[in-house]
């Protein structure tokens, strides 16, 4: 399986492996250690914390290696009239007479709460591509799809504003 990502993506990625590893990492150990020493470790809650946060740490760790290491790096770049990674797009979705702004992410950058979503997603698939008065379906299953409008198109770059995803 391969992760498409962007230029801007590994390099967010890279920069907070090297924070866990180097920074994080050394401080996580000391903590371990340090509850070690408050007695029983049966009931020691600060050692048990301790341990969830070094091994949420390296969970973390081993997830950023394993996408950094399938990473395929995609474009950002799209022509000027068409939907691409970064840009705003308004939508209007006919079945629920209802307009919604959507920005086109990779995968490591959706937020569905904050209107970033997938280029993977059905909404994010089927908008990338599109102009601005296009007619499209969207394909949810086998069973459900509905279909939108390309109202807007706001073009946008990876500059870096939007966040990592985290777990």
């Amino acid at each position: 399986m391969h992760n498409e990502l962007t230029r801007k993506d590994l390099q967010m990625m890279r920069e907070e492996l090297d924070y866990r590893r180097i920074t994080l990492r050394p401080k996580l150990l000391e903590a371990v250690k340090e509850a070690r020493g408050f007695g029983d470790l049966s009931e020691n809650f600060e050692y048990k914390a301790a341990k969830q946060e070094k091994n949420r740490n390296e969970s973390r760790i081993r997830f950023l290696e394993n996408m950094i290491r399938t990473a395929v790096v995609i474009s950002d770049q799209a022509a000027p009239d068409t939907v691409g990674l970064y840009d705003k797009v308004t939508v209007y979705l006919e079945e629920d007479d209802e307009t919604e702004t959507y920005q086109v992410v990779t995968t490591m950058r959706q937020d569905a709460l904050h209107g970033r979503i997938s280029k993977e997603s059905p909404v994010g698939a089927a908008l990338l591509g599109r102009h601005v008065g296009e007619r499209f379906y969207i394909k949810v299953n086998d069973n459900y799809g509905y279909y939108a409008v390309v109202k807007a198109i706001e073009k946008g770059e990876d500059d870096g504003s939007v966040p990592l995803n985290r777990f």
